[in-house]
């Protein structure tokens, strides 16, 4: 039974085309991994198909009373709302039965006859949809949730404002599935999840008896929860049976298949236009000149996708510091209160650290105080001699109105234009995303840009709050490379194993030290 049909879609900002006739189809059951490279507009399909966005040309068509859930890369949580209470917001619909409910059995004491059959019907419909959907079960559901991705420590009654990143996602993911609609839409929802959740969430997806649409860059998450990829590239959406694997098989092949079609075509195509050049003026070959243009017009060209440009990553690296990079004395750090025991670390020149842990334990909170950002609760930081030190933050600002010219020029006024869009350039993106505003990038393009800053400052210690959120995967497997050859210090926050197992010297789980239970 298909649940969604999406048909010939066109889509673009300003010049910028995003779809060119796409069509899409989501059958009941079906678990699909929505690919594609940052920027090929995966997060601007689910936002139009969940309505937010409306298409320039194309036809969205959803099955009649079905229920859809989307976790964005960026739902906002106000002020003044609890976990509990946005966990029970999942709910919403069914508090809105109990209403309609006691408005009937309010209503069944004033009539009789055919009316009060069709009053005790509507009851009975409304009964089975609460019991169906656990209303009678509510509280103990929301405190399994919790529960299973680590927000009952937290304290269901805090304030979600005063929540980090990664908690924030948890919690409307938590709300999320205790909807259970008959659709899951989840846009990188592995970003900010520590390892423990991510195996929850991947047992969870596994067993999902509904449909769902899974964006995700981590590919041994996606390749365990999905059974069909939906692949984005140049303007288009492909369809390919099994996990992402078997996914680049396929597609390898295909791409070989293309490129020696349209090279053997192009081999063709300049033998004939020789022949009509060498023949068209002679009487004698006239006819055979004017029937092989013939078949050159009417030829169906083959044409190869535009090579979309390869980030390359390569940072800059400053004179050799001093034998520590870092010592603490009796650190502790935090806010208004303690996150961590009195730490002693240290970190020596060239090593490369990786700390893991869940989130909101203190891990960005660390990185600050090293870098002096922020005060520690008690003790100092010492920072060693000669250090240039290379800052990535997870986010940027979500108001931020400038262009990425402009982002990078604030940071190197003295370039020339052409440094500047060299510079953006080689981390990948394209003369219209250069030209375009921050804001309006996608979440791998901003990280771009972030990366295009850090590449450009000569450096011999880097900080690294989570690089690899939102990257595809070639440029995620670019700056491995590039952290690899590094020969400064690498001080990274980092939740994907496959990335930094043979990348780190140390792992440091911050778990161990930290005073928050999460």
């Amino acid at each position: 039974m298909s649940i969604l049909n999406v048909e010939h879609l066109t889509h673009g900002f300003g010049d910028r085309a995003i779809f060119q006739d796409v069509s899409f189809r989501l059958l009941k059951g079906e678990h699909i991994g929505l690919i594609g490279a940052n920027g090929e507009g995966k997060s601007t399909f689910m936002n139009i198909i969940t309505g937010k966005l409306m298409p320039d040309e194309g036809k969205v068509e959803w099955a009649k009373n079905v229920r859809t859930g989307y976790l964005d890369q960026h739902t906002a949580l106000e002020k003044g709302m609890t976990i509990r209470s946005v966990l029970s917001s999942a709910f919403d619909f069914l508090y809105e039965l109990e209403g309609q409910m006691n408005e009937i059995c309010n209503k069944m004491g004033e009539v009789s006859g055919t009316e009060l059959e069709t009053c005790m019907e509507e009851l009975g419909t409304i009964q089975d949809l609460l019991t169906m959907h656990d209303f009678y079960l509510i509280d103990s559901k929301v405190e399994e949730v919790a529960r299973a991705l680590g927000l009952t420590e937290l304290g269901l009654d805090r304030d979600v404002t005063d929540l980090s990143g990664g908690q924030r996602t948890k919690v409307l993911l938590g709300k999320l599935l205790l909807e259970k609609p008959d659709i899951l839409l989840l846009d990188e929802p592995t970003n900010y999840l520590d390892a423990e959740h991510i195996e929850w969430l991947k047992r969870y997806l596994r067993d999902y008896e509904n449909a769902f649409i899974l964006i995700s860059h981590d590919i041994p998450f996606l390749n365990s929860v999905i059974n069909l990829i939906y692949h984005m590239d140049h303007q288009s959406l492909n369809r390919y049976p099994g996990d992402y694997d078997k996914f680049q098989e396929v597609y390898v092949m295909k791409q070989a298949q293309l490129e020696a079609a349209y090279n053997k075509q192009q081999k063709e195509i300049a033998e004939l236009k020789d022949f009509v050049a060498r023949n068209k003026a002679r009487v004698a070959t006239r006819n055979m000149a004017m029937s092989r243009q013939k078949k050159l017009d009417k030829m169906d060209v083959i044409e190869l996708a535009a090579q979309r440009p390869r980030p390359e990553f390569c940072f800059q690296e400053a004179r050799t510091p001093g034998r520590y990079i870092f010592q603490t004395k009796n650190l502790v750090i935090g806010y208004e209160e303690p996150l961590s025991t009195p730490l002693n670390l240290e970190m020596e020149r060239g090593q490369k650290i990786v700390l893991t842990g869940a989130n909101g334990i203190g891990k960005t909170t660390l990185l600050k105080s090293i870098l002096g950002l922020i005060s520690p609760i008690s003790g100092n930081v010492e920072q060693g001699d000669y250090l240039e030190i290379g800052y990535f933050e997870q986010e940027m600002p979500q108001d931020i109105e400038t262009s990425c010219i402009e982002e990078i020029w604030k940071e190197f006024p003295g370039f020339t234009q052409y440094q500047v869009r060299s510079a953006l350039a080689k981390c990948g993106l394209t003369t219209k995303h250069i030209e375009s505003k921050v804001k309006v990038l996608s979440g791998g393009e901003q990280a771009k840009v972030r990366l295009c800053k850090l590449m450009n400052r000569k450096t011999n210690l880097l900080l690294l709050d989570e690089p690899t959120n939102h990257l595809d995967v070639e440029a995620k497997d670019e700056l491995h490379r590039a952290l690899t050859a590094y020969k400064g210090s690498i001080l990274m926050v980092c939740h994907e194993p496959e990335f930094y197992k043979d990348l780190a010297d140390q792992v440091w789980d911050c778990a161990k030290w930290t005073t928050r239970i999460v």
